[in-house]
């Protein structure tokens, strides 16, 4: 656990400095993405303003969340290096490829197909970011040998306590998930098919691990992200039902039309 890197009097936080690689690594690919659909558009560009929006949009809804931290701290909540919720940088980044996408003219649905894989990978880069610094996203107590302690973190565990360290989960999590869609996508599918599947994983893979994450309980036994992981899921079904029925349907019109002109 390095929460800061020391540069004579400079102080680098390992947090920031992740969340920059994830996101240079996420234009990466999505840049490689797009010359594999030959598709001309900026795709870092792209990256670029939903990771920001990302960015803000988990800052708020982990404000949203905790609304005892703004009680503590104040408007100072919102430029804390801790606190970003997935929920809301879910939301918030895929809102902005959406409008980009349209703008375009690639489509949002088909930006979102090309943004997937980055998505899942930058997201397991940043959960690097989260160990490094300590800040309190780890999990329960555990005496499996994989367990670490962080005494010094910006919310450090108690000395001798060892906790699951669920970054790691979804860091390796990220990367199944990540390539997986690199994958599917390296054929034709049918378009929203691909951001589908990302809503389903992503959401499965953290409704998991929240089992052994020491966020608090507020419903049904569940915690907040959980509850916003089911809501990926099901989001991701319903898209992925609405596209294979959209496909089934298109030829039979096609028939249709051809029966009507004959």
């Amino acid at each position: 656990m390095i929460p800061y890197l020391h540069f004579w009097h400079l102080n680098v936080p390992t947090f920031g400095l992740m969340l920059w690689l994830a996101a240079v690594t996420a234009a990466f690919v999505m840049d490689r993405g797009f010359k594999r659909a030959q598709i001309d558009a900026d795709a870092v560009g792209m990256v670029a303003l939903a990771v920001v929006a990302g960015i803000v949009g988990a800052k708020l809804w982990h404000v949203l969340d905790t609304p005892s931290e703004f009680r503590e701290m104040g408007w100072r909540v919102l430029w804390d290096s801790a606190g970003f919720a997935w929920f809301g940088g879910l939301v918030f980044g895929i809102s902005a490829l959406l409008f980009q996408g349209w703008w375009a003219r690639i489509g949002a649905l088909r930006t979102l197909d090309l943004a997937a894989p980055s998505a899942a990978i930058g997201y397991a880069i940043g959960r690097i970011g989260c160990l490094l610094s300590g800040d309190g996203c780890y999990g329960l107590p555990t005496n499996l040998p994989w367990g670490m302690s962080f005494p010094n973190g910006i919310e450090p565990t108690p000395l001798g306590v060892r906790v699951h360290p669920t970054p790691l989960y979804e860091f390796a999590a990220g990367l199944l998930i990540g390539g997986w869609l690199w994958l599917r996508g390296n054929k034709p599918r049918p378009t929203g098919w691909i951001v589908g599947e990302y809503l389903v994983l992503s959401g499965i893979a953290r409704f998991l691990v929240e089992f052994i994450r020491r966020n608090p309980r507020i419903l049904w036994g569940l915690s907040n992200a959980q509850l916003a992981s089911l809501g990926s899921v099901v989001v991701g079904l319903v898209l992925m039902g609405w596209v294979a029925a959209r496909k089934a349907s298109g030829p039979e019109k096609a028939a249709a039309h051809a029966v009507k002109t004959a």
